[in-house]
């Protein structure tokens, strides 16, 4: 079983940056994809950017340039950078496990992008 806590959300005026964290704790595979997804009110949840175990990177058309995703593996940790974020990124933003013995959601964290 692996456990995820996201941290680093909160309100943000437009053009600024926030930098989310996401600890991945317990029994987890050395192979595996780690993913931020978001969902804002009314909306289906969608991908925004994930890594692989090998640092395989993959970045969402809507963010791309504006958000980056990277990894420190001692602290099986990862991070979502954000930045020029705009109102449109008002979301939660959840950390999503997956590896060979299955998967796990963060419980997520608030991102306001609002004046």
């Amino acid at each position: 079983q692996v456990q995820l806590v996201e941290s680093g959300g909160g309100l943000v005026q437009p053009g600024g940056s926030l930098r989310l964290s996401c600890a991945a704790s317990g029994s987890i595979n050395s192979i595996h994809i780690m993913t931020w997804y978001r969902q804002a009110p009314g909306k289906q949840r969608e991908l925004v950017a994930s890594i692989t175990s090998g640092g395989g990177i993959n970045i969402a058309d809507s963010v791309k340039g504006r958000f980056a995703i990277s990894r420190d593996n001692a602290k099986n940790t990862i991070f979502l950078e954000m930045n020029s974020l705009k109102p449109e990124d008002t979301a939660v933003y959840y950390c999503y496990l997956r590896d060979p013995m299955g998967d796990s959601w963060g419980q997520g964290t608030q991102v306001t992008v609002s004046s």
